[in-house]
C-alpha cells in the first residue's frame, strides 16, 4: 500500500518555482551549491548510503519533474540517488537524465561534500536543512562509536505548501523599480567555466567594524561590494546606470510557514552613485543602511511577494500551454536580468548540534552567475568564521581582490581560497 502511495504522489510547483524549469539551461543554471569541509576525507560509499537514509526523512526531495500541458510538475522518483566524486564546476546545470532524475546532485572531492540544488525544489534556507541532514547521517555511519548516545530521531516538522498563495495579498500594488542597473563590463573567462573565490573573515572582528557604522553584517558586506564594483568596475567603464544588488529574503521571518518548498523574495538596493554622491565608503554605507530600512519592511516585501504571486496565478497567464510559455518566459528572463547588476545572499549561521561540530571546518555557500549578472555573491557562517564566495564568468578578479583588501585594511583577518579559474589570487593579493 505504501509503494503505492508513492507511485501516485504528486505536487505542483509552487509559485517561485514555476519559472526555473521553464527558463534554465546551460546559460542560466538557476542552480545554488552548499558544501561542507570536513577534517578528514570522505568515504563515498557512507555518503551515498546518507544521501537515501536522508531521502527518507526529507522525501519532498525525493521527487523528478514531469513536464504538464501548463506547467511543469514534480511526482515520487523510485530510483536511488547516486553520488559523483566532483569532476564539474559548481552550480552547474543538472541534466535529469545523467542523475537518476533528482533535481539535486551530491559531490565529493577529499574532505568536501558538495549539493547542488535545481531552484525549482528548494531555497537556500530549506536547501540547508536537507543538506545538513545528509552531514548528520554521514558522520554517524562513519563514526557509529562516537554518535551511538548522540544518535537521536531528529524531530522534522515541514510541509510542501505554497506559502506564496497562502500568504499574498490580492490588493497590494507593485513596487518594481523601472530602470535597467550597470552591467559589469570586462572580458569573459572561456565558456562553461566558472572561478569560485571565497573570502574567509574572522565573524568577531567583521561584527566590531560593521558596529561602527551602526549597520548590520549583511549591511555593511552589501557597502562594500558596491564600494568595490564602483572602484574596481564602474569607475574605468564610466558607468551611468545604478548599480543594483538583489538581496533574498527569507520569508520565514515575516510569515508563518514550515514549507520545505521555496519561500523568500528579494530587495534590491539601488545606488544611482553621481546622483546620491555615493564616491565614499562612509557615503555608501549609509545610503545601503536607509535602502534597507526603507524596504525591508512588511508593507514593502508583501508588495514584491504580492506581484509576484499575481504573475503566476493570473488566469491568462495559467491557461497559455506550456510550449509557448517557454518561449515568452526565457524572453522575459534575459531582460529582467539586466535590472541587477548583482545578487548577494547570506544565509547566515548554518546551526550544528553537539559533537557533530568537532568533525567540521567550514560551509560554503556559491550561486550560478550569469551572461548579465556576470559576478554573484554569497556567504554562510559557522562558529567564528563567515565565507563570503564570489561566483564569477569575468576574465579578472579586480572586485574580488579590492573588497579583500578594503577588510584587510580595518584590521579585519581574512584568509583566501580558490579553485584556480583565475591566476592563484591566494599568490597575486598581498
Amino acid at each position: 500500500m505504501k509503494k503505492k502511495q508513492e507511485k501516485l504522489y504528486w505536487r505542483r510547483l509552487d509559485n517561485s518555482a514555476k519559472i526555473f524549469p521553464i527558463a534554465a539551461g546551460k546559460k542560466y543554471s538557476t542552480v545554488f551549491r552548499l558544501s561542507v569541509l570536513l577534517k578528514e576525507k570522505v568515504d563515498s560509499k557512507l555518503l551515498e548510503q546518507a544521501v537515501n537514509i536522508a531521502l527518507e526523512q526529507y522525501k519532498s526531495f525525493k521527487v523528478r519533474m514531469k513536464t504538464g500541458f501548463f506547467w511543469y510538475y514534480l511526482e515520487y522518483n523510485p530510483k536511488k540517488a547516486i553520488v559523483e566524486e566532483e569532476k564539474e564546476y559548481p552550480c552547474k546545470y543538472i541534466n535529469p537524465k545523467t542523475n537518476n532524475n533528482y533535481l539535486f546532485k551530491v559531490t565529493y572531492f577529499e574532505n568536501k561534500i558538495n549539493i547542488d540544488i535545481f531552484h525549482s525544489l528548494t531555497d537556500g534556507n530549506s536547501g540547508s536543512m536537507f543538506f545538513k541532514e545528509i552531514v548528520y547521517t554521514y558522520l554517524e555511519l562513519k563514526h557509529p562509536d562516537v554518535f551511538k548516545n548522540e544518535r537521536v530521531a531528529r524531530k522534522l516538522e515541514y510541509n510542501t505548501e505554497d506559502s506564496y498563495v497562502k500568504n499574498y495579498d490580492k490588493k497590494a500594488k507593485g513596487n518594481a523599480s523601472v530602470k535597467k542597473a550597470y552591467a559589469l563590463k570586462g572580458r569573459k573567462i572561456r565558456l562553461g567555466a566558472i572561478s569560485a573565490i571565497h573570502e574567509i573573515i574572522d565573524l568577531n572582528q567583521l561584527k566590531e567594524e560593521s558596529k561602527k557604522y551602526g549597520a548590520t553584517i549583511t549591511q555593511y558586506l552589501t557597502s562594500v561590494l558596491i564600494y568595490s564594483i564602483y572602484e574596481e568596475n564602474y569607475k574605468k567603464y564610466r558607468g551611468k546606470k545604478p548599480i543594483k544588488v538583489c538581496i533574498p529574503v527569507n520569508l520565514k521571518k515575516y510569515f508563518p510557514s514550515k514549507t520545505i518548498s521555496n519561500f523568500f523574495s528579494y530587495i534590491t538596493v539601488e545606488a544611482n552613485m553621481g546622483k546620491n554622491n555615493l564616491d565614499r565608503f562612509d557615503q555608501i554605507v549609509e545610503f545601503v543602511k536607509n535602502d534597507f530600512k526603507s524596504k525591508l519592511t512588511e508593507e514593502e516585501i508583501m508588495k514584491t511577494m504580492s506581484s509576484n504571486v499575481k504573475i503566476g496565478t493570473n488566469f491568462a497567464i495559467k491557461i497559455v500551454p506550456l510550449e509557448i510559455k517557454k518561449l515568452l518566459v526565457r524572453l522575459s528572463y534575459i531582460e529582467i536580468r539586466k535590472y541587477t547588476t548583482t545578487t548577494f545572499s547570506n544565509i547566515g549561521r548554518m546551526g550544528i548540534i553537539g559533537k557533530y561540530k568537532d568533525y567540521i571546518e567550514n560551509f560554503l555557500k556559491l550561486i550560478a552567475p550569469e551572461p548579465v549578472e556576470k559576478i554573484k555573491c554569497s556567504s554562510c557562517s559557522f562558529e567564528n568564521k563567515m565565507v563570503f564566495t564570489f561566483t564569477s564568468i569575468l576574465n579578472d578578479n579586480k572586485i574580488e581582490k579590492r573588497f579583500f583588501n578594503f577588510l584587510k585594511e580595518r584590521n579585519i583577518d581574512v584568509q583566501i581560497e580558490s579553485n584556480g579559474v583565475l591566476d592563484d589570487i591566494s599568490k597575486e593579493i598581498k
